[in-house]
């Protein structure tokens, strides 16, 4: 096998980009942490000698190239990009795992992958992961916490030259092609499946989104989705190469006050965020005066009519200026006010959401990835033309899409093969044979559609499509997305698998049912009290009716249940990407289910 390095002016491996950006972008503020009442800010030079005294620290331990260590994440620590970078200069194999996993889960990955070491975000974490590591007893467990017992001193490591030099002699033998991670993804089956990738695989994703994003070196971004998910992993070995500034967001209840406090130009996310700031904004309108909810639902019906895909017309643009300035400014604001970008994934952003953003000056554009593909596939650009709102865009370069077996309308499973693609899971030749074809297409188990122009649309998951017992076939997740755009409705999962029609489970938005229930003078309890109000299942009902009216009449909701709480990730309910688990749900909520069709 022949084995590529660092040349000077590229990368071909991972941690190569260090070396690319000191040289090529040196910077002061390469990773900034929120440390007492301040951002402290470490260099490239200090991030790169960290990672070298890190790795050398695993040589002296005699960690070998090709064993795990396991990362259990959370946000708020570039300790964890440098912990990274450690373990691939010295060929080691992270597995990160999202902290929310089931104990018998974790558990599993940890016999699978024959981990040696452990790393926690926390004390609480590492308590866990201790008592789920009872019967490991050789295994190592550790935490980022300082000052704490099992804390891990990643910023307190010391190289001599001679380990240095060793390094050095180590790092000219890791191949392009050698593994760097291993990913455990559950999708929404919830059976956790390895997925080992490559340092070819991620920086084929990196070097296909370096021309298509809008960053300069000396541009801020926040980061404030976990490590352990890929797509945030991603952003930040790129954002490494275009040498721009990482801020890393603390924690969820933080990252209001980290926008504010950064001022970032450019962030991921997924749509959860941006849906709660959404229905804040909804929330707000209803406690206004009759004047001010005019003006905000106004501004509300002026944003959802911005075009994306070709110019406004004069007389748009002088009511979109007016509106930017009476409110959409306010929203700009909340975000630090000199957001100009962001990149949307993991699931699909409720299109309303994405126009009300890129009216208020914030470009905001679909991708679609998956674990398996490190992750991007395709992705909207942001020059003029390049981009759709309800689409995720064109595929990347030196990837290939097709859609398999399309029906009447092109919709078909979409199969992706490209360098960016896994070679298989790991440890199981039974799946590998069900996802790939023998020339080397990888079947997603998504449904997809080519638009005009080679715009790739996501229908659902090939698994979730089901037919009712009157022959006719649903697709759940576009009427998901259709029923969440009511302010009312946080969440949303259709039934009706061999059944005579569609029903739904429907998570209430509570923050504006408690401002509506004000309102219309209707004593507030508890969500799980006031789902069963009279008042309350008729504002729904409502609800469900206007959306019903815009749908065919089998895909229209003839019953529905009202849930207590949110769905989570903790509860199982979710995967940690926020997609449903869908047999999980159903199983909480059998009993009603079955009254719905008694």
């Amino acid at each position: 096998m022949e084995v590529t390095h660092h040349t000077g002016n590229d990368f071909t491996r991972i941690f190569d980009i260090l070396r690319y950006q000191e040289e090529k972008y040196p910077n002061s503020k390469a990773l900034n942490e929120f440390d007492g009442n301040r951002w402290q800010s470490y260099s490239m030079n200090e991030v790169r000698q960290l990672a070298e005294s890190l790795a050398c620290w695993f040589i002296r331990n005699n960690y070998l190239p090709g064993e795990r260590i396991l990362f259990l994440p959370v946000l708020g620590n570039p300790g964890w990009m440098i912990l990274d970078f450690a373990c691939q200069m010295c060929g080691l194999i992270t597995v990160p795992v999202h902290p929310t996993l089931r104990n018998q889960d974790l558990e599993l990955i940890i016999q699978e992958t024959s981990t040696r070491l452990i790393v926690a975000a926390d004390e609480a974490i590492y308590l866990k992961v201790k008592q789920v590591c009872g019967s490991f007893p050789s295994i190592a467990v550790h935490h980022l916490i300082p000052e704490k017992e099992g804390f891990f001193p990643w910023r307190f490591q010391v190289a001599d030259p001679g380990e240095l030099a060793k390094l050095e002699d180590l790092k000219k033998q890791i191949a392009e092609t050698d593994w760097v991670t291993l990913l455990y993804t559950s999708g929404s089956s919830g059976v956790p499946k390895g997925v080992p990738l490559t340092h070819k695989n991620i920086i084929h994703n990196i070097k296909s989104i370096l021309p298509m994003l809008p960053l300069e070196p000396h541009h801020r971004v926040l980061s404030f989705l976990p490590f352990s998910h890929i797509l945030e992993r991603m952003a930040c070995y790129g954002y490494m190469a275009f040498g721009v500034a990482i801020y890393f967001s603390r924690n969820k209840d933080t990252v209001a006050h980290d926008f504010i406090s950064v001022k970032p130009f450019f962030c991921t996310s997924v749509p959860r965020v941006l849906e709660k700031m959404y229905d804040y904004m909804q929330a707000k309108l209803l406690t206004q005066n009759v004047l001010k909810r005019k003006i905000l639902q106004w501004a509300f019906d002026v944003a959802a009519r911005y075009k994306t895909e070709k110019q406004n017309p004069i007389t748009y643009t002088l009511q979109l200026g007016l509106v930017r300035l009476l409110v959409l400014r306010y929203w700009r604001k909340r975000l630090g006010g000199r957001l100009r970008y962001m990149v949307v994934g993991a699931a699909a952003l409720r299109p309303e959401i994405g126009r009300m953003l890129t009216a208020a000056g914030i470009q905001v554009v679909e991708g679609y990835g998956m674990t398996e593909t490190a992750p991007l596939i395709s992705i909207n650009r942001f020059e003029p033309g390049l981009h759709r709102l309800g689409t995720v865009g064109r595929v990347i370069p030196g990837v290939e899409v097709k859609i398999d077996q399309p029906d009447e309308s092109g919709a078909g499973e979409i199969w992706v093969r490209g360098p960016n693609v896994m070679q298989g899971y790991f440890n199981r030749p039974d799946l590998n044979k069900e996802v790939f074809t023998s020339d080397g297409w990888f079947k997603t188990g998504d449904v997809g559609v080519f638009e005009k122009n080679h715009f790739l649309k996501i229908t659902d998951r090939k698994k979730d499509i089901f037919k009712t017992s009157t022959g006719k076939y649903i697709a759940p997740q576009p009427l998901q997305q259709h029923f969440t755009t009511s302010p009312f409705i946080q969440q949303c999962l259709i039934l009706g698998f061999q059944k005579p029609f569609v029903t739904a489970l429907l998570v209430p938005n509570f923050e504006i049912l408690k401002s509506w229930c004000r309102q219309e003078h209707i004593h507030w309890t508890a969500p799980q009290y006031m789902v069963h109000n009279i008042k309350v299942r008729a504002r729904i009902q409502q609800e469900v009716d206007q959306l019903n009216a815009t749908l065919d009449g089998y895909e229209r909701i003839k019953n529905f249940v009202l849930c207590t709480q949110e769905w989570s990730v903790d509860q199982g309910e979710l995967t940690p990407s926020l997609k449903p688990v869908r047999q999980k749900i159903m199983a909480h909520y059998q009993n009603e289910i079955d009254k719905m069709y008694a």
